[in-house]
């Protein structure tokens, strides 16, 4: 039987996929970091412009984390060393951050509590021309915050959740990298 480089799928595990994880050089993981908030933005905008999901004001704002993180990743994989492991650190912050927003956004959209800014519901129109009320509306998005939006019809996740569980795994393998590289000789 001639032998085969290849890793035998019972012996990927966790553990392994983590130990490879674990090699990986900082710069490398900025990279990484980079990558996965440019997948998300650009998920986001490609289910915006070619999916014809309307964002409301929450999800724009959702949006910005992944750009900080991709200039911190940018920064991250083109700094001096003893930059890069701060600037790893920090995009942990913002992601936790990105997905406190999004439970935020979720609990909008399940009716737990109030919207938290006042662009997110739907106008309200108070007298006025019709020039003043579509004034009104150019301030306004085109979808409310307490109506999520779902890119898989048939599946109960919006994409706030979804946005949730994104921030929330890419801020904890990140975090979880960090800490198990700080602990190695």
């Amino acid at each position: 039987m001639p032998h085969s480089s290849a890793v035998p799928a019972e012996r990927l595990s966790i553990t392994t996929m983590l130990a490879r994880f674990d090699r990986l050089p900082p710069r490398a993981v900025g990279i990484l970091a980079l990558l996965a908030a440019a997948f998300a933005l650009g998920l986001a905008l490609a289910s915006e412009y070619w999916g014809g999901l309307l964002p409301c004001s929450l999800c724009l704002l959702e949006r910005w984390p992944y750009r900080v993180a991709i200039l911190l990743g940018a920064l991250a994989a083109l700094s001096p060393r003893p930059i890069v492991r701060p600037m790893l650190w920090l995009i942990v912050v913002v992601m936790v951050a990105n997905a406190g927003l999004a439970i935020v956004h979720v609990g909008v959209e399940q009716h737990l509590w109030q919207n938290p800014i006042s662009e997110c519901s739907a106008p309200q129109f108070t007298g006025g021309s019709a020039l003043e009320r579509m004034l009104q509306l150019s301030s306004r998005p085109p979808q409310p915050c307490d109506r999520g939006t779902y890119l898989i019809p048939f599946v109960p996740v919006s994409m706030a959740a979804m946005n949730v569980l994104f921030a929330a795994a890419f801020a904890s393998l990140l975090a979880l990298y960090l800490w198990r590289s700080a602990r190695r000789p």
